[in-house]
């Protein structure tokens, strides 16, 4: 116990690191974001600058430095207007689209969301120019950088995530299979001794007919053992015919089931072959017609019908109960769900898995209408 709740405390040290690690990053890399935004900001007001520069009306200036300045800017897009909004200048855009008025017009009204115009004022002439500008191919990639990082780190706690629930569901896998297989282990020695005092019933000429149905009882019983037994181990599979299999388990629920139930059995063929694990199948049909009979609240038809397609064997299980919302047609399945105020949750679950993980199969519902009853369909393959 100690050295679980050291690892786990390791375990969150980590965790905890690594987003601590991953949240100064988001922060430096959103500072550095700004510091380089104003820099260009800087850049383009000083390019402002030069550009009323040229207003002046001495023939003898020299523009060397704000030719310079001017020329300087290989990055950062811009475009120019005068007073009236027209565009008068432009410079690294693509030059492939500069002929095309609505690029242009795009790309102002990109950079107006952006940024706020810098104003450029000829004192001379009484007239004023508008930069606009959007931030360089470098300052957006540096913009997304964060939203990479924090996809980043949502994918990092989603592993981690995943990895400890995972480890959790073992642990609980683990202890459910100790359990059935010490319940299995427990449950033999006293059924040794149950069967042992069927035979002195006998000796002493008990009726027959009420031996027989505690031996029926306890042969029940030592079915479960074995079913507990085989939790958590890779079941045997043997060629059997699935219609004497289901039958044998339907023959056992029904003597033990309510008068107002009525069983309705249909197969074309008498012997279908196919590979099962004959109690761990049985265990299958009784957790599919136990469940249908708590939907019918112990009243009402149920169907059982073996069809044998190509390469398939297909066994549904039909109620006359209160049917199933879509929304839970595949909760229904889940471990732990239940719509019972008692009862586990496991019996459908454990069918799915008995099915498909054991046997290669499918289970899923193929029919259901509320307040007019649920098929169940189990595939098997011949």
């Amino acid at each position: 116990m100690v050295s679980q709740k050291h690892t786990l405390l390791i375990r969150g040290a980590v965790v905890a690191s690594s987003f601590i690690i991953v949240a100064l990053i988001l922060w430096n890399t959103y500072d550095f974001f700004l510091k380089f935004k104003d820099e260009e900001r800087a850049k383009m007001e000083i390019l402002a600058k030069a550009f009323e520069s040229f207003s002046t009306s001495d023939l003898n200036a020299d523009f060397t430095l704000e030719d310079k300045i001017i020329l300087s800017n290989s990055n950062i897009p811009m475009i120019i207007t005068n007073n009236q909004g027209n565009i008068t200048e432009w410079s690294n855009l693509d030059d492939s689209k500069i002929d095309n008025t609505d690029y242009l017009n795009h790309q102002l009204r990109l950079m107006k969301n952006q940024n706020k115009p810098i104003i450029v004022s000829h004192k001379e002439s009484q007239t004023k120019q508008f930069i606009y500008y959007r931030d360089s191919d470098l300052l957006t990639k540096l913009k997304y950088y964060p939203v990479a990082l924090i996809l980043i780190l949502i994918l990092f706690a989603s592993v981690i995530y995943l990895f400890f629930k995972s480890n959790k569901i073992a642990e609980q896998n683990k202890l459910w299979t100790g359990m059935a297989k010490e319940t299995a282990h427990q449950i033999g020695t006293p059924l040794s001794s149950l069967l042992g005092w069927i035979e002195i019933l006998r000796l002493e000429n008990t009726d027959e007919n009420t031996v027989k149905e505690i031996e029926n009882d306890v042969l029940r019983l030592d079915t479960i053992a074995k079913r507990f037994s085989k939790i958590g181990s890779v079941p045997v599979l043997k060629t059997e015919n699935i219609v004497e299999a289901t039958k044998t388990a339907l023959n056992y629920l029904q003597s033990r089931s309510s008068k107002n139930v009525i069983f309705n059995f249909r197969s074309k063929k008498s012997n279908i072959k196919t590979k099962i694990n004959i109690q761990l199948y049985n265990w299958v049909i009784e957790n599919l017609v136990k469940n249908s009979i708590d939907a019918m609240a112990g009243k009402g038809t149920l169907n059982i019908v073996i069809i044998e397609e190509d390469k398939t064997v297909k066994i549904s299980v039909s109620d006359t109960g209160k049917g199933i919302p879509k929304n839970l047609y595949h909760k229904i399945f889940s471990p732990g769900f239940t719509t019972k105020k008692r009862g586990w949750g496991l019996g459908l679950s454990l069918a799915k898995r008995i099915i498909e993980d054991y046997h290669n199969g499918k289970i899923m519902i193929s029919k259901s209408e509320i307040g007019i009853g649920t098929t169940i369909t189990v595939h098997l393959k011949k």
